[in-house]
């Protein structure tokens, strides 16, 4: 099993090994089209009950999602989710996200896509809360990036 590392580990490798790269303009276009998905996302979340494999990583997906609408304001784009997240802790601490937390929940959605991890309900109601909190702010972060885009 690979060695956990830290938030400013996680930065240097991300940032040494090119997997964080700058895009070329902000395409408030595409940003829209993500949020609409994200909308439809969490209206799927609400009809489900009980399928805790397919909430969590519905779940994930929008907070991925979201977050690179985010770093696309900040003209960057990630080549894979660990240093999407670790960029977002380490260039954005005013929105005091938890580093721990995206390790967590990346890792579990891994064992759900990669090596048949189960998930129960405990292992849901672990994480609801600050999915759900994550998720409330990073929306209306990009909303109001959006707003500010138009002026």
């Amino acid at each position: 099993m690979p060695k956990q590392l830290n938030l400013e580990e996680s930065y240097n490798q991300c940032v040494s090994n090119g997997m964080i790269s700058p895009q070329e303009e902000i395409d408030v276009h595409k940003i829209k089209s993500m949020i609409e998905i994200v909308n439809n996302d969490l209206s799927s979340i609400k009809r489900l009950k009980n399928e805790w494999n397919t909430i969590y990583k519905l779940n994930y997906d929008v907070l991925r999602v979201l977050v690179e609408a985010f770093l696309r304001f900040d003209n960057v784009k990630s080549h894979n989710h660990q240093c999407l997240f670790t960029y977002l802790c380490v260039k954005h601490p005013e929105l005091e996200l938890n580093w721990d937390f995206f390790e967590k929940v990346r890792t579990k959605r891994n064992g759900i896509n990669y090596y048949g991890t189960l998930i129960i309900e405990k292992d849901w109601k672990e994480v609801a809360l600050q999915f759900s909190l994550y998720i409330k702010l990073l929306k209306e972060e990009v909303e109001k990036k959006l707003e500010e885009s138009k002026k």
